[in-house]
């Protein structure tokens, strides 16, 4: 971890790009016995001994998916790890290495590059993942993140999106919606502040759903408990875009078609009141709001016994041929299709 020495502000420009990557390298300790070279070399050495190995990137943009006026930096670097673990745990699949990649203009010193790394390998500890490269670059545009998650699993484990079979259950871990609501109190605080900067925000008794916006967890635990109950889901996925989105995204590429129970989607009752405080149909949050990082996934029939009594996962519907649709069957019993209005990175903001 980041030993914090620095008493006055450090400026990066006096470090220099391959100072700063020889500052970082020194907070970095490598804990995976696949890890064989991490940072300070071309590339990185890995030795995964026959496993088929797993590879996502993600990139976050200063002002498209973050906010640092409500973001603290720790927490941005932790959730950037979140987010790319995730995609190696929805494939079923064990994290071992991450590359970080950052981008800074000059309004940041040193001190908040520690912050940022500090998240990040607070998360990589956690999760027992390894730092293992990346790169820094000076940027015109504000901070920029990107990382390259790597992983392991066995070739007859990987669980793909397309696998999903006619009668399959349609289930989910934990709670959704929540990630939303967070964003949406947070959202309201910050305009409070910018119209009246003496206004301290009001978050009191709402810590769940902001941490699952600024801290969110990926879901390693749900893959070990598969490996435990010996089930291999069908398909998965991790829900970044919402769960509208991941069901549709599920059925297109398995060729099936589902029905989704609208009561079965599990809302954790501070998402639900915050809705309702603000307006927004719980449902809809959960449907549509995304950043959840729970996973989505299909199982046999024959594993329902195996799951049907875990508080940690919901069955929340079940897969049709693809001529039947992607419906939901409404509280009332009414069936709507389903429709993705969630994330759209390229989307023109208002």
């Amino acid at each position: 971890m980041f030993d914090f020495d620095n008493t006055e502000r450090t400026n990066l420009e006096e470090m220099g790009e391959f100072g700063l990557i020889d500052y970082i390298s020194k907070a970095v300790e490598l804990t995976e016995k696949s890890t064989i070279k991490g940072i300070g070399d071309d590339a990185a050495v890995l030795d995964f001994e026959g496993k088929k190995t797993l590879i996502s990137t993600d990139l976050l943009l200063e002002g498209i998916h973050f906010d640092l006026r409500y973001v603290p930096l720790k927490h941005l670097g932790y959730k950037a790890v979140q987010v790319n673990l995730s995609d190696i745990y929805a494939m079923n699949g064990i994290a071992s290495q991450i590359t970080f990649s950052i981008g800074l203009s000059s309004k940041f010193p040193l001190e908040a590059v520690e912050e940022i790394y500090q998240g990040a390998l607070i998360a990589c500890k956690k999760y027992n993942v390894d730092l293992v490269g990346g790169d820094t670059s000076a940027s015109a545009q504000g901070l920029v993140i990107s990382i390259t998650s790597i992983g392991y699993a066995d070739a007859e484990k990987i669980v793909y999106r397309n696998g999903a079979k006619e009668g399959d259950l349609l289930c989910v871990s934990g709670d959704l919606g929540a990630a939303y609501m967070g964003l949406q109190l947070l959202e309201r605080e910050k305009d409070i502040y910018l119209e009246n900067p003496n206004v301290q925000p009001d978050l009191e008794g709402k810590d769940y759903i902001v941490e699952r916006q600024l801290k969110p967890e990926a879901r390693k635990d749900i893959v070990e408990l598969f490996a435990k109950l010996g089930i291999i889901p069908t398909s998965m996925m991790d829900i970044s875009d919402g769960l509208a989105s991941e069901v549709l995204h599920i059925c297109r590429q398995s060729d099936k078609g589902c029905r989704l129970y609208e009561e079965k989607i599990p809302l954790d009752q501070m998402t639900y009141d915050t809705g309702r405080e603000f307006g927004i149909d719980p449902t809809v949050a959960a449907l549509n709001g995304g950043e959840d990082y729970e996973l989505l996934f299909t199982i046999a029939q024959s594993d329902h016994d195996k799951i049907k009594n875990l508080p940690d996962i919901s069955i929340i519907g079940y897969m049709t041929a693809a001529s039947e649709g992607c419906e939901m069957i409404s509280k009332s019993g009414n069936l709507y299709p389903i429709t993705a209005q969630g994330w759209n990175a390229f989307k023109k903001k208002d």
